[in-house]
């Protein structure tokens, strides 16, 4: 029986670890509360999972996202009494259901920008709901302060942006307390989460930084829960990452969505590194999508930057125009070009380097002076902190300066705005501006290119000669560490710390061409317009659905304490092997295969020496024995280990470096199946290892013959790119080892590589072949590499491998996701199995003449090889296409001497040993 985890995360979170105490009744709740409020009794201490047990009353799938402010704006009556609320087109949330189907319905889920009096909470809680579809958040003044000005903008976003906490003054010290606030709020918001989720038919979309663990207090409630999760600012590498004392908890947290959005692959790369380096999670590609494995869910990974609402761009422009603003920015700025920057006011948003480069400009190139004006236009500071004050004095000072050096009446080469601008009034800035300069240090996103491409279009439709009509031109200048930067391919990028290439970019934007300017701003414009933020809300709807496929198919458990807290997803076919069955079928079988792994299987992984046991050859003696047994010990360790373990077994078959070399019953002589003898790439490869073994404690090259046993994997795929060579890494190594073979004639075949699977199918392979089609077949393994037999134990009655009435045991140790369908918890499981099936087995044979000819060689020219041969000769035509060279087309009988039978696919392939 599985025991019930602890759940209370705010007391894990803060190092207390109360003692558990019994299981409170559970209480069911609707799935719409009609008065909202805090969920007292959905306490974290139910550690079991619920799923609502009443209908659902809306139609259909819903999308609840969750962010931490909704996207509404609120404002205290003229009378005081109550709220009025509207809301805030400039939210990016508020677009999101553009892209979503149109019976879908959106539900919101954060808090409001204002601070609520208790005693209103529950009126304003229930008209949002009505009137808007928003449940509010009510976060305590208190909680606020920690959580948001604490620990979301003192600890995360500078480390997010690459800014370590060097001293008291310099990015702040960790603070636990606010780590505590930070969780805490994130609890409050899963309450209201819970309060309006229905876990079979809605789907949850968690935004940014604020939130990043409260995926694992909806996981814990609802463990098939369709989640999906996207950080909008950077996510930093590993090196910068790593320094956060609750890095691991962040991760497990993020890990329990479903998909994990980010803007840029960069952002997406760090976190997949960080995954490797402090969890030990690899990815794989497959189709295009990225995937981690974690506990047999697959957890996607989602690049896509977001885009912009185009339909409220353009009502914008044309309020700006009933304004006349445009026109009174033209008569403003009349004879000059203007360079326009809107940025935030922040310390990564690198105001003053680009106030710096424009100086340098106006320095260089003179001819500028009196023409050529910055507006900045500085947004009010979302945080607080000592850094904001001392970066708003510096632009200031540099303003003030460069103004006094260059200006002149009627002309300031600075025009500094650091206040509140409406959005007409900034969408009538980038219409008359030249070119946008955006020279961020480190950004999330930055949407002010996109939204000054679509100004410069202008209206279409619009009449000639209105300010509706734009120059459809425009140039860019964009810092390389934004996220939008690879999406402007157009764009002159630069690195912002570089003062004077930053100048030299802005004087080349400014007197480019003006047809260059139009060819630049017509690509642009086609990306951004067909990129905008419905296109990347539905591509991430998608990407969830696609994810999510698979999560009533499996069967799911919640395990784990505070944030290791994960869901472990397994086949529903997926048992503990009994012994019973498998005795039985073994009694009633008369042709068995059994292929064994040897470290973690038979012998413990953690045992220093790992010399079987008497106890262990015993077993194999007696398997080996049963004349109706083909027994292989299918193992990674080279053949020499293997020959001395296993001397006493004759009978034994020997697969060793995972297939590379096999040794068939009786045989004396080992085969190798792979492409040769030829490993001068060793002499390549054994530099690059030593180097990183030299560097690393405790690490160590075991060199065999067909492999030498994660930084090191880059190095060596570069260095071995043009040999016929795989680099791969496994259980605590990486190998480099041949491929198995190649084709070069005759034959288009698939790439056959060496693993135990392939293992498996000759042997399989070859009892079919001398008459003995295998009708038991047991396959125990512990690890990835057993992971290939288990995946052809699925598919080799279709690919007619094996027949439809072989009984089949795939089994691996240890209850974990697997493609097996049985497993055993331990070593010592497998040993009592195995002496299970030696007790049924039949008297031993005394005689090698009694065998029952189980083959010692594939491909035994007596097994028909010859007629099959000319037959598979006979059957070749001409590939349409391929041109043979002169002199290469074999006789039957060059052919038959220069080729092996091998299978691939349940088909039949010639490869050539020899030449082309």
């Amino acid at each position: 029986m599985m025991s019930r985890s602890y759940t209370n995360l705010l007391d894990l979170a803060s190092g207390n670890f109360p003692v558990m105490g019994r299981e409170k009744e559970r209480r069911r709740f609707p799935r719409v509360m009609t008065v909202p409020g805090n969920i007292v009794e959905l306490d974290d201490e139910q550690a079991n999972s619920v799923t609502s047990e009443n209908p659902s009353s809306v139609a259909g799938d819903r999308m609840i996202i969750v962010a931490n402010l909704l996207p509404l704006k609120a404002k205290r009556r003229p009378d005081n009494k109550g709220w009025s609320f509207s809301w805030n087109e400039d939210s990016l949330l508020l677009r999101v259901k553009d892209g979503l189907p149109e019976d879908m319905e959106v539900l919101y889920v954060g808090s409001l920008p204002v601070d609520v009096d208790p005693i209103e909470q529950d009126d304003v809680a229930n008209y949002l709901l009505e009137k808007f579809k928003c449940v509010p958040a009510f976060l305590p003044p208190s909680l606020l302060a920690k959580y948001y000005h604490g620990f979301c903008k003192k600890q995360l976003w500078p480390l997010f942006h690459y800014m370590l906490p060097f001293s008291a003054d310099h990015g702040g010290r960790f603070d636990r307390s606010m780590w505590e606030a930070y969780v805490s709020a994130n609890k409050m918001f899963s309450q209201k989460v819970i309060e309006v989720l229905n876990p079979e038919d809605d789907f949850v979309w968690i935004h940014d930084y604020h939130l990043m663990v409260l995926p694992t207090f909806l996981r814990r409630r609802f463990v098939r829960l369709r989640m999906g999760f996207f950080l909008h600012s950077p996510f930093p590498s590993s090196e910068i990452y790593r320094s956060l004392p609750v890095r691991e908890e962040i991760l497990k947290a993020l890990l329990n969505s479903d998909l994990i959005g980010f803007h840029t692959f960069d952002y997406a790369r760090h976190f997949l590194s960080c995954c490797s380096r402090m969890l030990g999670l690899e990815y794989q590609s497959k189709r295009g999508y990225i995937g981690l494995e974690y506990y047999g869910r697959t957890v996607g990974i989602k690049i896509m930057p977001v885009g912009i609402h185009m339909g409220h761009i353009e009502s914008v422009i044309r309020q700006a125009d009933k304004e006349l603003k445009v026109e009174e920015l033209k008569r403003q700025f009349e004879g000059k070009t203007v360079l326009l920057g809107v940025d935030d006011m922040d310390i990564f948003k690198g105001i003053n380097l680009k106030l710096l480069a424009f100086e340098h400009m106006l320095k260089q190139h003179p001819n500028w002076q009196g023409r050529a004006v910055l507006v900045q236009i500085a947004n009010p500071a979302r945080g607080k902190g000592i850094e904001l004050e001392e970066i708003q004095s510096e632009i200031e000072d540099s303003c003030k300066r460069i103004n006094k050096e260059f200006g002149r009446p009627g002309y300031e080469p600075i025009v500094f705005m650091h206040r509140p601008l409406s959005i007409s009034e900034r969408m009538a800035y980038y219409t008359i501006a030249e070119c946008v300069v955006v020279t961020a240090v480190r950004d999330g996103m930055n949407l002010t290119p996109y939204e000054y491409i679509i100004c410069r279009q202008g209206i279409s439709g619009a009449e000639t000669g209105s300010d509706l009509v734009g120059p459809k031109k425009s140039m860019l200048v964009v810092s390389e560490f934004i996220g939008c930067s690879p999406s402007l391919s157009g764009a002159i990028r630069v690195n912002p710390w570089n003062v004077e290439s930053t100048a030299e970019a802005m004087n080349e934007s400014i007197s480019m061409s003006e047809s260059e300017k139009e060819l630049r701003h017509e690509k642009h414009y086609r990306y951004v317009s067909t990129h905008d933020v419905a296109f990347w809300s539905r591509s991430f709807l998608q990407d969830m659905e696609r994810t999510c496929a698979d999560h009533f198919r499996k069967r799911c458990w919640g395990i784990g304490l505070g944030f290791g807290f994960r869901v472990v997803a397994l086949d529903p076919n997926f048992r503990k092997l009994s012994i019973d069955d498998i005795v039985a079928a073994y009694c009633r079988s008369k042709s068995r295969a059994i292929l064994l792994d040897y470290d973690g299987t038979l012998m413990p992984q953690n045992l220093i020496i790992k010399t079987p046991s008497p106890q262990v050859l015993s077993l194999l003696n007696s398997l080996c024995a049963d004349p109706k047994n083909l027994v292989f010990m299918v193992s990674g360790r080279g053949r020499e280990s293997l020959n001395r373990w296993f001397f006493p077994c004759r009978k034994l078959g020997l697969a060793a470096e995972h297939g590379y070399f096999v040794r068939w019953p009786q045989n004396e002589e080992w085969e190798t199946y792979g492409q040769g003898s030829e490993f001068g790439w060793m002499q390549m490869a054994e530099p690059v290892m030593k180097s990183y073994t030299e560097a690393t404690d405790g690490s160590g090259i075991e060199r065999k013959e067909s492999a030498l046993a994660k930084e090191m994997l880059d190095h060596l795929e570069s260095v071995l790119a043009n040999e016929p060579v795989a680099v791969k890494s496994g259980q605590y190594i990486v190998e480099v080892k041949p491929q198995a073979c190649v084709i070069k004639a005759l034959l288009l075949c698939p790439f056959i590589g060496v693993s135990k699977g392939t293992v498996a199918e000759k042997v399989f392979t070859s009892m079919t072949e001398n008459g003995k089609q295998a009708d038991f077949v047991l396959c125990i393994g512990d690890d990835r590499s057993d992971e290939d037999m288990f995946e052809l134990m699925g598919t080799a009655v279709s690919r007619r491998i094996l027949s439809y009435n072989t009984e089949v045991f795939a089994c691996t140790v240890g209850q974990k996701p697997s493609k097996a369908k049985y497993y055993l918890d331990d070593s010592s499981e497998v040993v009592a199995m195995l002496e299970s099936l030696a007790e049924a087995t039949d008297s031993p044979v005394t005689s090698d003449e009694e065998d029952v000819g189980f083959p010692r060689k594939i491909g035994d020219k007596s097994n028909g090889f010859l007629r099959l041969t000319q037959l598979l000769l006979s059957s070749l035509s001409p590939i349409k296409g391929v041109e043979y060279p002169e002199g290469n087309v074999l006789s039957l009988a060059e052919a038959y001497s220069q080729t092996e039978l091998s299978s691939y696919d349940g088909r039949r392939c010639l490869m050539a040993k020899d030449g082309p």
